[in-house]
């Protein structure tokens, strides 16, 4: 009996060293398993935390972008109701002195020309009446 004991023994000490022999490949293998997932695992969560950084960025980029937009339309607006504003000021002042040097045009040519002879009449008559002192003169 006894060396049906030892025997027992053997066999499962034998046991236990194929066993620990087998099970280390195994445990290997489920330990780069659980690895690969891991590495897996922090792909897909970072492709999803880019997509949504992305997603988040671009939508705050289109608020700003339009935003900017309708402020640039209102200071556009806002430019071109001062532009029109200061050209019509400039046009009715434009107008009034066409008006004026139109005026002054036909004022000028009929005035000119009645000046002219009104003193070129004055000049003859100071002529005469210098000629007719010295008459006068040599009469006395």
């Amino acid at each position: 009996m006894e060396t049906n004991i030892q025997t027992s023994a053997q066999r499962s000490a034998a046991r236990t060293t194929r066993k620990s022999k087998s099970s280390a490949p195994l445990f290997l293998a489920v330990w780069a398993l659980l690895i690969g997932c891991g590495v897996i695992g922090t792909i897909w969560y970072t492709n999803q935390v880019k997509a949504k950084l992305t997603n988040d960025i671009s939508v705050q980029t289109a608020r700003q972008i339009t935003a900017m937009q309708q402020d640039y339309d209102q200071q556009l607006k806002q430019l071109q109701t001062q532009f029109t504003g200061e050209l019509n000021k400039v046009q009715s002042k434009v107008d009034a002195l066409n008006e004026l040097l139109q005026f002054t045009k036909d004022n000028t040519n009929s005035k000119t020309d009645n000046s002219n002879k009104l003193f070129s009449q004055l000049n003859e008559v100071k002529k005469k009446l210098n000629e007719l002192e010295k008459s006068l003169d040599v009469l006395k």
